[in-house]
């Protein structure tokens, strides 16, 4: 799978996909072996958490504000220029906060739960734009 890192295609080609369930953060010192996390952030302040509100809960955790996930399933190449630009500009001309996670395939976005629809109609608009 070649990665992709012309702007132009990226923007045309993200189709993002919005995860079912709701996801929690968190800060820990230690990640609770029984707690399987969507991803991970070591900080000098602690371990930030991303997972689902139920594997939280199962975890005995409390994972706060409701926040979906949006999953661009374009092979974006982590060094392309400008589509993170894009689409924080997209989501922010909305009012829709917008917290990304960038995996070695995928872009993923975190956006208010409450907001998530809003955000899918922003970023299929850019896509088609």
């Amino acid at each position: 799978m070649v990665a992709e890192q012309d702007l132009p295609r990226m923007l045309r080609g993200m189709q993002p996909v919005l995860a079912q369930h709701p996801f929690g953060i968190v800060t820990l010192a230690d990640l609770p072996a029984v707690l399987v996390p969507f991803a991970t952030v070591a900080e000098v302040e602690g371990l930030t958490v991303i997972a689902t509100q139920s594997a939280l809960a199962a975890a005995g955790l409390d994972g706060g504000a409701h926040w979906a996930l949006i999953s661009l399933t374009l092979h974006s190449d982590l060094a392309a220029v400008g589509l993170t630009a894009a689409f924080a500009n997209a989501l922010g001309d909305e009012g829709i906060s917008a917290n990304v996670i960038a995996g070695y395939y995928h872009d993923h976005i975190l956006v208010q739960w409450a907001q998530a629809l809003d955000a899918m109609a922003a970023l299929r608009a850019l896509a088609h734009a």
